[in-house]
């Protein structure tokens, strides 16, 4: 018997690494028909047509403008949720609009922290933040008792009463890797100011100085707010940087062969430190040096495989300097690079996780049919 997923997100990109490149893949190379929900004109996209993949478009929620998305969303999950063996969520507002149409086969993907990510949300007025951050954590007592859960980190147990799968959030590693090369730094990932956008280009503007241009820093990814798309603009008018905005993994992912390094300068907040930034394990995976500030699972990460160094939070200086003792002993790097590449294809190699995360979908899919 073919098995169903729809697989609903009204925040994300519809080509959002986690869900397209890994979760749907594998599901399709599983053998599951997928029905793809997201916001594929919001983000000026083609919708998928035919099997085993078809695409529903829906509204883009963004800042303030989430009602239109969450009625949207509540008629797709009435009209195709039982149409479905499993369906799988993966933002606040979809489980919100779940509330009520009898879903028992709805699975959230856990693979961020709402109530600690809202103290960091421009969108949301800062009286409110802490007020909307204390109902999201009752609202996920619910959310536990009424649906099943999948977590993208073991540390986000603890915001849980139950037990939960962990389905870590890894990357596709491949079997060899490019030499670490000396013309290139690289940042993938949504930018703001708790991702370190000021520091990183800072670090883009010493580099470039430092070198006479022949280091270059690529940020492969969209700003996410008024800030970062401000200062990385200007940074890219100057020449200091590159700025590729969003690319799909099929594309961003060659970018990091045979860079230098790779930038994870995340801020000291609540959000981050039960979380392993996946743009380590993908530098790791593509034996690129790690730069990284120290959040627990990244100090963790680099201690264990070798694969990069740790600066302070805020700390352009310290971040530069590392780079520039990368290009002056190519030896080290390529060393460090190495060390990092075995332990991703070890321990977070999506190649041998993707039928697990396929296995715990089909074990709920039989538990409720």
């Amino acid at each position: 018997m073919t098995r169903r997923a729809l697989v609903v997100t009204v925040v994300h990109h519809p080509e959002d690494s986690r869900i397209r490149a890994r979760q749907i893949a594998a599901l399709l190379e599983g053998g599951w028909e997928v029905t793809y929900a997201a916001p594929f004109t919001g983000y000026d996209l083609a919708v998928p047509k035919g099997e085993p993949l078809t695409g529903i478009d829906l509204p883009r929620a963004a800042g303030r403008r989430r009602f239109a998305a969450g009625r949207a969303v509540r008629a797709l999950l009435a009209r195709e949720g039982p149409r479905h063996d499993v369906i799988v969520v993966h933002d606040p507002e979809v489980l919100l609009a779940a509330i009520g149409l009898g879903l028992d086969h709805l699975v959230w993907d856990v693979h961020e922290d709402p109530a600690a990510a809202l103290q960091v949300k421009e969108w949301m007025p800062r009286p409110l933040r802490g007020i909307g951050a204390r109902a999201w954590r009752g609202f996920e007592r619910v959310a536990e008792r009424r649906w099943r859960l999948l977590l993208a980190e073991q540390g986000y147990a603890e915001r849980f009463r139950r037990s939960h799968r962990v389905v870590p959030n890894t990357a596709t590693v491949p079997e060899t890797s490019d030499p670490v090369g000396t013309d290139r730094v690289v940042y993938v990932g949504n930018v703001t100011v708790a991702r370190g956008v000021e520091t990183m280009v800072e670090v883009a503007r010493q580099v470039r100085a430092a070198t006479d241009g022949d280091i270059a820093l690529h940020v492969i990814g969209p700003a996410r707010d008024a800030r970062s798309t401000e200062l990385l603009n200007r940074a890219h008018a100057a020449g200091d940087l590159v700025w590729h905005g969003f690319l799909p993994s099929a594309e961003a992912m060659p970018l990091l062969d045979g860079a230098l390094a790779g930038l994870s300068l995340l801020q000291d907040l609540p959000n981050y430190r039960p979380s392993m930034p996946t743009k380590v394990i993908e530098y790791l995976a593509h034996g690129v040096p790690a730069i990284t500030t120290p959040l627990p699972l990244a100090v963790d990460l680099i201690e264990r495989s070798g694969g990069g160094v740790v600066v302070p939070f805020d700390d352009p200086d310290a971040v530069t300097a590392a780079v520039l003792a990368w290009r002056d002993d190519p030896g080290a790097a390529a060393a460090v690079g190495a060390l990092g590449h075995a332990y991703a294809r070890e321990h977070f190699d999506w190649g041998r996780q993707g039928p697990e995360f396929v296995a715990a979908l089909e074990e709920i899919a039989q538990r409720v049919s």
